[in-house]
């Protein structure tokens, strides 16, 4: 089955950048669409960008200029570099296939924006 291993959280503050990665396996990588999601307190979890498999992304508007969504096939793993990172960004972070996400969600990374 799919298995989605997310890593690079943490805590910074505004204005602060991280990287995340997701490493997937139980499906074909280099033929699926992936995506990153997030999930804040109290809120749905939402789309923060997505890329197919010939590198075409598209990004929420929260995320626009400011995340970057790559794919390394040979890896397996998607990641989400997040440059000028604000307090709204705080969430949980996910990836899963796009547009429809597995049912299995990996346990998410922790990312926290102090003001």
């Amino acid at each position: 089955q799919v298995q989605l291993v997310e890593s690079g959280g943490g805590l910074v503050q505004t204005g602060g950048s991280l990287k995340l990665s997701c490493v997937a396996s139980g499906l074909i990588f280099r033929f699926s669409t992936m995506a990153w999601y997030r999930q804040a307190p109290g809120k749905q979890r939402e789309l923060v960008a997505g890329i197919y498999p010939g590198g075409t992304t598209t990004f929420a508007d929260s995320a626009k200029g400011r995340f970057t969504i790559s794919r390394d096939n040979a890896k397996n793993t998607v990641y989400l570099q997040m440059n000028s990172l604000k307090p709204e960004d705080t969430a949980v972070y996910f990836c899963n296939l796009f547009p429809t996400p597995r049912d299995y969600w990996g346990q998410g990374t922790q990312v926290t924006v102090s003001p």
